[in-house]
């Protein structure tokens, strides 16, 4: 019996802003990595003309063959907020992010999550499990709406979550291909050592099909700590495993506080065999 093809390994992108992208512009390009523009998170930038900047970067994204998308406004809300003034707010803040993504060709868009730790102890306590879902349906039914006319994926990150499900079912509930599971892997691990959440791979495993974008960002447990991948303290290789065995093909991103780190962490995930 011929020997199996060696499985290809998954090529690692970046989140990265137009000044870091002008500086990494060969290595994004000769490996076709994939693309996350951090700018268009801020209110400021969306409240002002941010067409000259988007149109910077599909300049320089000419000849990319990677994918792109934003990381989405998330600063001073969250989308299970009960205040109907702050609903009209966030619901026009994913509707400028997902302007942003047509203009661009960008195809998802991060936004946070709006569980936590709290929510897990106390959910059932206070009857909420259900409202805080149904209220998050009815806050983003019309950015998925949006975003599946215009070919993009609105993936929900954990931040606090110490429940890997709970997005999950919550994505479940949206009930649309444009609705997906974003992990970042260092707010996994906080919750994993500061909160009594399960290991990172244990969020993978959660999401399966329904992950297809990952932050990548390694941690002590305690902190957001936004390390490359090898100056903290998450096991690896279980992680990409069960990537490998539970998902297809997510944007694996490294999002990582020293851009100075990020051909490093690529040459420590590729020396491990997990990636390149």
């Amino acid at each position: 019996m011929a020997e199996s093809e060696p499985q290809k390994l998954p090529t690692l992108g970046a989140a990265l802003t137009i000044a870091e992208l002008e500086r990494l512009h060969n290595w994004v390009l000769e490996a076709g990595r994939d693309l996350e523009l951090q700018e268009f998170c801020y209110a400021a930038v969306l409240n002002a003309d941010w067409r000259p900047l988007a149109d910077r970067y599909k300049g320089l994204l000419d000849g990319h063959r990677g994918r792109v998308g934003i990381h989405g406004p998330f600063w001073g809300f969250d989308i299970a907020t009960q205040d109907p003034d702050i609903q009209k707010i966030v619901r026009r803040r994913l509707m400028q992010g997902l302007d942003v993504c047509e203009h661009l060709g960008a195809t998802h868009m991060v936004i946070h999550s709006p569980y936590t730790a709290w929510d897990y102890n106390n959910a059932d306590n206070f009857g909420e499990r259900d409202v805080v879902l149904q209220r998050c349906r009815r806050m983003l039914r019309d950015a998925v709406k949006r975003a599946e006319d215009i070919g993009c994926e609105i993936v929900i990150e954990n931040v606090q979550d110490k429940d890997p499900h709970a997005r999950v079912e919550l994505v479940k509930a949206l009930d649309s291909p444009a609705a997906r599971v974003s992990l970042d892997t260092g707010h996994a691990f906080y919750a994993h050592g500061s909160t009594g959440g399960p290991p990172v791979d244990y969020f993978v495993i959660a999401a399966g099909k329904l992950l297809t974008h990952v932050h990548l960002q390694d941690a002590d447990g305690y902190a957001d700590r936004h390390w490359a991948p090898g100056e903290g303290t998450i096991r690896w290789r279980p992680v990409f495993e069960a990537i490998a065995k539970h998902c297809d093909m997510p944007r694996l991103i490294l999002e990582l506080k020293d851009k100075d780190r990020l051909i490093p962490a690529t040459e420590y995930l590729a020396a491990l065999g997990l990636a390149r």
